[in-house]
């Protein structure tokens, strides 16, 4: 790393008319009156918090996920929200602009209190849904505080508040792991592509979800039972939520747009959930979040593009300089040195199985379309006019239609800032950290407090799978996580055979397993929708089939050295969604955690890929987690392996998809550094990176760069470090980290083009003051430097093309491209939830320029490219290069830099960055500033701890 200083059954029209005063009111949850005046009702009892009012949290827009079909189209035609719908959005954004000003007396003008239970005075409303357990909600933000006398009562409890939160979120995110997402919300093409997209990622029968819950009640102890008790009990509660708001007319209005259940008879069902629900959701969780690795495909096909262009061995060289494994130059979240090995690239790799030029085929996965499936056509259904402002709410899919995309770019978010009491003002350590997982509306997580035998937590739970605060607070630790990716899934390349004799091809779904050959499982999921009010898409069907192996889903086909092959995908946490849960249970039990040792124990039981962090008053500590596979030794796992015992993961088991897995020794861990920073960048030392673009120039930077100077100042606060995490909140990574080696090489000679001349002057005078993406006080709308922007935005996609593309050549660069993008701007339509979505600079050729660059300039770079490609290494060349491109992009006006879209006009550079909650129902929220940061938020320090 480069040390830089910083800076809806169908209503008719009588029905819409009849509408009954039971659908006006509120649904009774985080928007809910008191049932009795507050002073009649105790507020909730705390449990022993040692925080001491210095714990704060924030999850936009708001606590409250749920609507009814009143409530939605007084919002629509009104503009009004349901109550606790939007009430954290203004605080949050408004970070932006107040965080230069931060001290710590100012932090609850942006963030919530998370101290544990309700403050006298301050209760909203009790609901007791069993005699065990009472949701206490807050009259503030309508944060549901659950406290139950019995382990099965607290349980009960969470349920039954996810139910009033977030019912209709938790029913569509499990049709999503279902693979059903169209028979249940419609058959919109974005939400045909999201369900192609993600159910062959993890495709189940029933009794593969009954399978995994038996599994852990069979091999995770007393824990793994007590967990499933308690996701019954979560199921339970919710299930009884379920039933009240169908017969008290209070359910979400989703349900009668996507035409579940008609407004005036109420006729039509609510499905029942089910645990296996809970794994289907888990599913979506982790696919989203927690996976690594994959991708191998189509890194051996620009491998191969590499030895095309170079030769094997200078095209190999090529190749390994832009897949970065171990970039010497990338920040790391554990900086002292520490060394990490895993998933490293062998000096002599076995077992490797590149395809034949040419013979690469991605396997069918859609058969049978039908009606709109095959058209695309509209057929919008008869809306009463009461009901037209809601006409084709999800006409274009209730998600993105890219959210599960294939392949090595996971959806990694989330950062994390933490700083040693060595270096804090208090003498105790602080921390800012957060889940980064975009912005829908309602939010994926929710808010609660959870506190009963066993159990003493506050924070965020994903909907539908809170049995236990996920991201958090205990009595006296706090602890967040980041997305990890670090590589739990291989690619084998498994020889095709037919298992009744004959010459096999390419489209034969007999392999040879061990040597015998066996038929392949042949899954299949046949979905078929109506048009709705709120999905407009033409009656249609189709039938997703996967072939699954024993090791793993066939995605391609082709041939290798001539035979033919299916490349099949296999990653460890398959048919182990749901074990995790151990982890979190531990997490939550004060029994348990009570220090840094005990925290990293917890940790160690969960199976996805994150990065762990925790802090106390005395401790800060961090371990990376996943169900990382030992593989056999010589295995390259950046390219398809093939599908044979000598390279199969040690002590594999297709049974229960089961190997060996790396030691707790081995997981990249640490406690009290001076300070820790994580953005999804590399976890340490040798410890390989599982995708492209981990090089020397990271978001991670924006971060560590700060917080290193903080902590060799000493005195860090709460607002201090928040002001650090702010400041890099705003700021274009491209802006600082590789604009200055842009400018030295444009002003290796005098501009004498005065319109160029007057762009690098721009340029420079932004990078001064600090290449912020910030408007100039709060509701301006506008940016301080607006045309450097602009042009910056214009000029990186021009430039990196014209410097990379002559030398590499066409095919190469298309290659490359194809697995890393080039550019990842806020204006950019990327991200968990499209456009608008906050998170940027994560995917990029940043790291690539910059050394590029230095190299043309003479300056040392570690880890250095296997070739030059500005103006082929001549300074002069590459000036030319960038001057030329920097001319095209002055030229480029912001009406065509920003083209617009349903939120924005052409040519608004504030609103195309801004960030706009995507709905996920019927309930909209206004844009708000960019910002590059978590979604949900902690603020901590404990002054002191228990013992």
């Amino acid at each position: 790393m480069r040390r830089r200083i910083v800076r809806l059954r169908m209503l008719t029209a009588g029905a819409a008319l009849a509408l009954g005063a039971s659908l006006t009111a509120p649904l009774p949850g985080a928007g809910a009156a008191p049932r009795e005046p507050a002073a009649e009702r105790p507020a909730a009892d705390e449990g022993a918090d040692y925080c001491e009012g210095q714990c704060a949290d924030v999850l936009p827009p708001g606590a409250n996920g749920n609507a009814t079909l009143a409530e939605i189209l007084a919002h629509r035609l009104l503009g009004t929200q349901p109550a606790h719908a939007d009430d954290q959005l203004g605080p949050y954004d408004a970070l932006s602009s107040g965080y230069p000003s931060l001290t710590d007396d100012r932090i609850a003008e942006f963030f919530g209190d998370a101290s544990f239970g309700v403050r006298d005075g301050q209760v909203a409303s009790v609901t007791k849904p069993r005699d065990d357990v009472t949701i206490t909600r807050d009259k503030k933000y309508g944060i549901p505080h659950i406290k139950g006398t019995t382990r099965y009562g607290t349980e009960f409890g969470a349920g039954f508040a996810a139910g009033q939160d977030r019912l209709w979120l938790i029913d569509l995110f499990r049709h999503i792991g279902r693979g059903q997402l169209t028979s249940f919300a419609g058959g919109a093409p974005a939400n045909q592509s999201l369900e192609q997209q993600f159910w062959p990622q993890a495709p189940y029968t029933e009794k593969d979800l009954e399978k995994q819950v038996e599994y852990i009640k069979a091999t995770r102890g007393e824990r793994g039972r007590q967990a499933m008790e308690d996701a019954q009990a979560y199921i339970d509660g919710l299930n009884a939520y379920r039933v009240k708001a169908k017969k008290g007319r209070y359910f979400p209005g989703e349900y009668v747009l996507t035409g579940k259940i008609d407004a005036i008879t109420n006729i039509g069902e609510i499905e029942p959930f089910k645990v296996t629900d809970m794994i289907a959701l888990a599913s979506v969780v982790g696919g989203l979040f927690g996976n690594g690795g994959g991708g191998e495909v189509e890194s051996a096909l620009s491998l191969l593009k590499a030895q095309e262009k170079y030769g094997v061995e200078k095209g190999t060289k090529v190749w390994e300089s832009f897949r970065a494994r171990n970039d010497p130059e990338a920040v790391q979240t554990i900086h002292e040195g520490t060394s990490f090995p895993y998933a490293g690239k062998p000096e002599k790799a076995r077992g490797t199985a590149l395809p034949d030029p040419g013979s690469v085929e991605r396997e069918q996965l859609v058969y049978d379309r039908e009606g709109g499936a095959r058209s695309g056509a509209k057929d919008p259904v008869r809306a009463p006019e009461k009901l037209k402002p809601l006409q084709g709410v999800y006409d274009k899919g209730v998600l993105p239609a890219d959210l599960f995309r294939p392949g090595g770019q996971k959806k990694g978010m989330s950062n994390a800032l933490l700083v040693s009491g060595k270096h804090t003002a208090s003498g105790n350590p602080v921390a800012v950290f957060g889940p980064q997982t975009g912005y829908f509306a309602p939010q994926l997580l929710m808010q609660q407090e959870l506190q009963g035998p066993g159990i003493s937590a506050r924070g965020v739970s994903f909907a539908g799978v809170g049995m236990y605060v996920q991201l958090g607070r205990g009595q006296d630790y706090a602890w967040s996580a980041t997305s990890a990716g670090q590589d739990i899934t291989d690619t084998y390349a498994v020889e095709l055979c037919e298992p009744g004799g004959g010459t096999p091809t390419k489209q034969s779904t007999g392999y040879l397993y061990r040597g015998t050959c066996t038929p392949m499982e042949k899954l299949e999921r046949k979905n078929a929708w109506k048009p709705t009010l709120a999905d407009s898409t033409a009656a249609g069907s189709y039938r997703m089939r996967v072939f699954r192996t024993k090791y793993g889903v066939v995605t391609h086909r082709a041939s290798v050295g001539s035979t033919p092959v299916a490349y099949v995908s296999l990653r460890s946490t398959y048919r182990h969604e749901a074990d995790s849960i151990v982890g979190f249970q531990m997490l939550n039990d004060p029994a348990y955690v009570k220090d840094a040792a005990s925290f990293k124990k917890a940790a160690r039981h969960i199976s996805y890929a994150f990065n762990w962090f925790y802090a106390d008053a005395r401790d800060i500590a961090y371990y990376n987690s996943g169900a990382n596979p030992e593989r056999a030794d010589g295995i390259d796992p950046a390219l398809p392996i093939k599908g044979q015992r000598a390279y199969e993961w040690r002590d594999f088991d297709p049974e229960d998809n089961t190997s060996a897995q790396t030691p707790p020794a081995a997981h990249p861990q640490s406690v009290n550094q001076d300070y820790y920073i994580s953005w999804n960048n590399k976890q340490a030392k040798d410890f390989s990176t599982a995708g492209f673009g981990v090089s020397a120039v990271h978001r991670g930077d924006l971060l560590d760069g700060r917080v290193r100077k903080l902590t060799q100042e000493g005195g860090v606060t709460r607002a201090s470090l928040t002001r650090a995490m702010s400041e890099a909140a705003v700021t274009d990574l491209r802006g600082e980290q590789v604009l200055p080696e842009l400018l030295k090489v444009v002003r290796s000679k005098p501009v004498t083009d005065p319109r160029l001349a007057r762009a690098v002057q721009q340029l420079e005078a932004w990078r001064k003051a600090g290449a912020q993406r910030n408007q100039t006080a709060a509701g301006s709308k506008t940016y301080a430097h607006p045309d450097a922007v602009r042009v910056m935005d214009a000029w990186w996609p021009l430039l990196i093309e014209a410097q990379f593309r002559p030398g590499m050549g066409k095919e190469l660069y298309e290659a490359l491209t194809a697995q890393l993008s080039t550019d990842e701007a806020p204006s950019a339509a990327h991200g968990p939830t499209g456009a608008h979505a906050g998170s940027a600079f994560q995917y990029g050729w940043w790291g690539y320029a910059d050394k590029d660059l230095r190299k043309v300039l003479g300056q040392p770079v570690k880890g250095e490219p296997a070739d030059t490609y500005c103006g082929d290494g001549k300074l002069d060349a590459c000036r030319d290069t960038l001057l030329t491109t920097l001319a095209q992009a002055v030229a480029k006006p912001a009406t065509t830099v920003y083209p617009g879209d349903a939120a924005c006009a052409a040519g608004d550079q504030w609103c195309a960055d801004a960030i706009i909650h995507r709905p996920l129902g019927g309930i909209t929220h206004q844009p708000v500033q960019w910002q590059n940061r978590p979604t949900y938020q902690q603020v901590v320090e404990f002054p002191r701890r228990r013992g």
